[in-house]
């Protein structure tokens, strides 16, 4: 009798061993997922006479920052490049996108739903298709080449999906707070101004970190637009890194890591807004 109360149940047993099972082969994806993020921390925490292919998953005995001081050294100017392209276009792309958003979702007209198509239709337009009349016309209007051009050009690129991801957000905000601004003798955009935007806190979390995300990391629109080193953002400069008769290793990977840093700290810092973000408007009553 106490044998089988002490026994585990059958089924319990097999639910155990499903679960059991789950985890090992999740832990088995996080490894393979770790697996180069180890690598690079390894490699650049190595001393250039300590690289070698043959010991690269050995964890270094002595450890040394010199990777991590060259590459910065190098990379400081295109790191400053990298903050002045993203911080302005994140924010007018977010501006736009937020204005977009609200006329989209809160303001009704004929044609609306075509004309949000269309500006949706953006963000399925791939980067190969445009990036011959996109260099004819930023050379025209004298952009080429330039921080300036590449900020316009993530802009209008990112204008779609913040406007998607802000009229989504919109929506769920009920029309009698607006009413109610209306009321009170607030117009369209007064309405927007002391009513929707006080509200807008966490859609805008989502927007620029997404934003922020793909602007820091693209590396198509940057190595044609800015042609000249003095203006080219980190992604350009990490390839630059590689040289052509020695490949300092320790010193490309501390420049990976040390161009991860900005993404990362902003997840890690806005990140359970982002999540918050995210479920925002995604249960209703």
């Amino acid at each position: 009798m106490s044998a089988s109360v002490s026994s585990p149940n059958p089924a319990r047993r097999a639910v155990m061993q499903r679960r059991a099972l789950l985890y090992l082969v999740l832990a088995v994806f996080v490894l393979l997922f770790l697996a180069p993020v180890y690598v690079l921390l390894a490699t650049s925490l190595k001393s250039f006479a300590n690289v070698s292919l043959s010991e690269m998953w050995v964890f270094p005995r002595s450890v040394s920052l010199e990777a991590f001081g060259v590459a910065l050294i190098r990379l400081a100017p295109n790191l400053r490049n990298s903050f002045i392209l993203v911080i302005p276009a994140t924010l007018l792309a977010a501006a736009l996108g937020s204005i977009n958003g609200y006329v989209f979702s809160k303001w009704r007209f004929r044609g609306a739903n075509i004309v949000f198509a269309l500006v949706l239709f953006g963000m399925f337009i791939p980067y190969q298709a445009i990036l011959i009349p996109l260099v004819q016309f930023l050379s025209r209007v004298g952009l080429y080449g330039s921080l300036g051009g590449l900020i316009l050009t993530h802009v209008i690129y990112g204008i779609p999906i913040t406007t998607l991801m802000f009229r989504n957000f919109y929506a769920e905000i009920p029309d009698e707070l607006l009413e109610a601004g209306y009321i009170d003798g607030l117009e369209l955009f007064g309405v927007y101004r002391r009513i929707m935007l006080p509200l807008s806190a966490p859609g805008l979390v989502v927007v620029v970190i997404w934003q922020f995300t793909s602007v820091w990391n693209d590396f198509l629109f940057a190595v044609t637009i800015t042609q000249r080193p003095g203006v080219q953002p980190i992604t350009v400069a990490l390839q630059n890194l590689a040289g052509s008769q020695v490949v300092e290793w320790n010193v490309q990977m501390a420049g990976a890591l040390i161009a991860a840093v900005p993404t990362l700290v902003i997840y890690i810092v806005l990140g359970k807004y982002f999540i918050r973000g995210m479920l925002a408007g995604s249960v209703k009553g």
